[in-house]
């Protein structure tokens, strides 16, 4: 099988920490492209029509793409349990937070890298802003004790959101007033599989 991705990409990060974490990249091979949502990757738009990353193009089978369905997917197809099906809803639930962050944080990236410095928006920046620190809130004072519990994906994917925030929105600082998950996430950030795919600035 081939992943289509982006090393930078959170949501393709989120599948190649899976890979690892699963034990799949002999199975699995990582293949990168370059697409935009101004400029589309041709390969990209065959396996998925809304031409986003990360698509799974699968040996049997048409391809699949949206990252929790890739993750979904390679879960069962390794047979570990990183959706549990004793709080699956928790783990999916966590799991939408953390996407919902990135998009919020890619919307950021995108309007200031692909949009006229003339007609950007600061205020609908802030507002995206804004929803990636109301989710940080959240999981702060909320889902501490699922962070620290047996692993999951939903841990993998509040990783990668946090991940993406220091990549590319540090100097707004999501650390201030969240020791819990700063602290959380420093140590969570020392794993193989997340230092193994890492990309910088």
């Amino acid at each position: 099988m081939q992943l289509l991705m982006s090393p930078a990409s959170p949501f393709a990060r989120k599948c190649r920490v899976l890979l690892r974490e699963a034990n799949l990249l002999d199975t699995v091979t990582e293949v990168t492209v370059s697409t935009s949502p101004m400029a589309k990757d041709a390969t990209v738009g065959a396996a998925n029509p809304l031409g986003k990353i990360p698509a799974l193009l699968r040996d049997h089978g048409p391809a699949i793409y949206d990252s929790r369905v890739i993750t979904r997917f390679l879960d069962e197809h390794a047979g570990t349990d990183f959706y549990p099906a004793s709080r699956l809803y928790e783990v999916l639930t966590l799991e939408a937070t953390a996407d919902g962050m990135m998009e919020a944080a890619l919307a950021i990236t995108y309007e200031a890298r692909m949009r006229p410095a003339a007609q950007q928006s600061t205020d609908w920046m802030d507002a995206q802003w804004h929803k990636v620190m109301q989710a940080v809130s959240a999981i702060d004072a909320r889902w501490m004790s699922h962070l620290t519990g047996p692993r999951d994906m939903a841990q993998i994917a509040v990783a990668c959101a946090l991940s993406y925030l220091d990549l590319r929105h540090d100097a707004r600082g999501w650390r201030q007033g969240h020791d819990a998950l700063a602290a959380w996430f420093a140590a969570y950030d020392q794993r193989p599989t997340m230092r193994q795919t890492a990309v910088s600035a």
